[in-house]
């Protein structure tokens, strides 16, 4: 997914991927999603983009009928083992699908500009909205989540969009079907849904500041060290250290994860943890012997 938004965007990236027609076609929903919400929804958008997750696979036994709305069959959420299912959610019928579609989409062009509905909330409601009249025959929650990333777009009015909310709402997916089908029951008191997806978005927001501050921090280590004649190999390391993450070595590294990182031999890893601390790329952390750990140093 990552190297097929790249290709789509036109940035080389330094570790390259295969694509695939469907990560693809996401890349491309995404894209215009985003980039073109300032474009009316309308129904051959959403089939153009249905068509774009589903690209025809002539080898395919059971072939998505994409770009066209569900057959007759009703459309349910089942869990548990045959003859003991559980139906949490039973989507609106087919012979009333066209109607409310139409009705979801004039709702989603005209509330853009009504002052009285808030944007945010605005967005939490196309999501609950869609996703409930599940009007395809799959890949609803992907084209879902494209359409909330497109009603946060129209409400930053940025044309640098740092977040993604359908991120934050895959990490917490388990909260998210429980607060979807406990707010699809009953009278659709949509309470519950708008405050989990306040805080939600609250997470997501949260996660691009911390990443903004991560580039920005890696950035200005590179800028003070980048003529310093270090080896590939500490570039390497470093690297590693100012990306973080599970891979990141949150607590210091050791000289015998450098050598296995950089895969070099001991006494090496030892000689060139010591140039990087004299260069001040890295400072020791309290420890001593096998325990001395090492963490990146950022310029003041």
């Amino acid at each position: 997914m990552r190297s097929s938004l790249a290709k789509r965007l036109g940035v080389t990236l330094e570790d390259s991927y295969p694509t695939s027609d469907r990560s693809d076609g996401l890349a491309a929903i995404m894209f215009d999603a985003i980039n073109g919400c300032d474009a009316d929804l309308t129904l051959e958008r959403l089939y153009q983009w249905h068509e774009w997750l589903f690209p025809h696979d002539r080898w395919a036994l059971t072939p998505i009928k994409a770009g066209q709305l569900r057959g007759e069959e009703p459309m349910q959420v089942i869990s548990g083992r045959i003859g003991k299912e559980t139906v949490h959610f039973e989507a609106p019928l087919r012979e009333a699908l066209f109607t409310e579609l139409e009705q979801f989409i004039d709702w989603f062009n005209l509330s853009r500009t009504d002052t009285a509905v808030d944007p945010l909330l605005r967005a939490a409601i196309v999501h609950f909205w869609f996703v409930t009249l599940h009007p395809f025959e799959d890949g609803n929650g992907r084209i879902t989540r494209a359409l909330t990333d497109m009603a946060l777009s129209q409400a930053d009015n940025q044309s640098i969009y740092l977040y993604a909310m359908s991120v934050a709402i895959l990490e917490n997916r388990d909260q998210y079907y429980a607060i979807l089908e406990k707010s699809q029951r009953g009278r659709l008191d949509l309470t519950s849904w708008l405050l989990w997806f306040i805080a939600t978005l609250e997470q997501s927001l949260d996660q691009a500041s911390d990443d903004v501050r991560s580039t920005l921090a890696k950035s200005h280590f590179w800028l003070k060290h980048n003529d310093s004649g270090l080896r590939a190999e500490q570039i390497k390391v470093l690297n590693r250290l100012l990306d973080g993450g599970e891979n990141g070595f949150a607590l210091g590294i050791s000289a015998s994860q450098y050598q296995k990182v950089a895969k070099v031999s001991k006494a090496t890893a030892t000689r060139h943890l010591s140039e990087l601390l004299a260069c001040g790329c890295i400072a020791k952390m309290p420890g001593e012997g096998r325990s001395t750990r090492y963490q990146i140093k950022y310029p003041d």
